[in-house]
């Protein structure tokens, strides 16, 4: 098992940018990465959920990759998003990703076809074992229709090469179980933007999050207090960004992100289908929340 780096912190899952024709833009891509690097992100997944991912080609997965790995790999670490309902698409997605040198992959659970617990065990034991990569299990039943309990947890990460959890199941208490399991320790990471700075001062080691997309410097900023122990502080910068969580939240991932970086002049107006680019109805809202967090993102430059 390679030794991975930096799991921790303020960790974009980063869009995948477009031109309008729906091809990958390579110069939006370089962009958007050096903007991660100046603004102190520690770390990016590529190629997840908020990437895409089920419109993503293998060589498209492959090329955004080796670029990642390139850019950002000596900066923070490169995630990849390997998550799929077939195992066996997994297994090849954490090979690319192998083969391209990120530090780890990310694999949601397998969605649609909703495995029982059992199955969930057999098929992260497995990712595990195709790869040198550590593999992080991301729990979202939201969007996947299956929640991962944490007493299978507990058994799935007693591979050596599972190394952490993305947890976005934000119910009371889901947090303090897994945090207080027995076995072997492994990182913790949010997956709940809205709640991210409480599960830091709870004991997360990070968060792989929407928002630090758009506001990079804020949420690093977030992130790094609530690391501290400066829970005032943290709480206060978490409160400002409530409204912008929420319009992230407006329609399905990756739409108003992507809207925001275009109105940024970071991307083109490229998004594959079934999603579409903003509804002309939010576009009010969406310009009101521009203002407000551009203002404040400007404050941590």
């Amino acid at each position: 098992m390679r030794v991975c780096k930096h799991i921790q912190g303020s960790i974009a899952a980063l869009v995948t940018p477009m031109k309008p024709s729906g091809s990958l833009d390579q110069d939006a891509w370089e962009r958007l990465l050096e903007w991660h690097i100046n603004s102190g992100t520690d770390g990016v997944v590529v190629g997840g959920t908020t990437g895409e991912s089920g419109c993503l080609k293998n060589n498209e997965f492959q090329q955004l990759a080796e670029h990642a790995v390139k850019q950002f790999g000596k900066h923070g670490s490169v995630i990849m998003g390997v998550g799929s309902p077939s195992t066996a698409k997994s297994i090849r997605l954490a090979q690319i990703a192998e083969q391209c040198a990120a530090d780890a992959v990310l694999a949601v659970t397998p969605y649609y076809n909703r495995p029982p617990q059992a199955a969930l065990i057999v098929h992260y034991h497995e990712l595990a074992e195709a790869s040198e990569l550590p593999v992080i299990v991301y729990n979202v039943p939201g969007r996947t229709g299956i929640d991962l309990l944490p007493e299978t947890f507990a058994v799935i990460k007693q591979h050596h090469n599972i190394i952490g959890l993305k947890e976005a199941n934000a119910e009371p208490g889901r947090l303090h179980a897994l945090l207080n399991q027995a076995g072997r320790p492994v990182s913790i990471l949010s997956g709940d933007d809205a709640t991210a700075c409480a599960s830091l001062q709870q004991g997360a080691q990070g968060v792989i999050s929407v928002a630090a997309n758009v506001v990079p410097r804020t949420f690093a900023k977030m992130c790094s207090l609530a690391h501290k122990g400066m829970t005032g502080d943290a709480d206060q910068l978490d409160n400002n960004l409530q409204s912008l969580y929420d319009f992230l939240g407006c329609c399905s991932n990756p739409i108003p992100a992507k809207w925001y970086l275009n109105r940024l002049g970071l991307i083109q107006n490229g998004i594959r289908l079934p999603l579409i680019w903003l509804p002309a109805e939010l576009e009010q809202h969406a310009e009101q929340i521009y203002e407000q967090y551009q203002n404040l993102e400007s404050t941590h430059s």
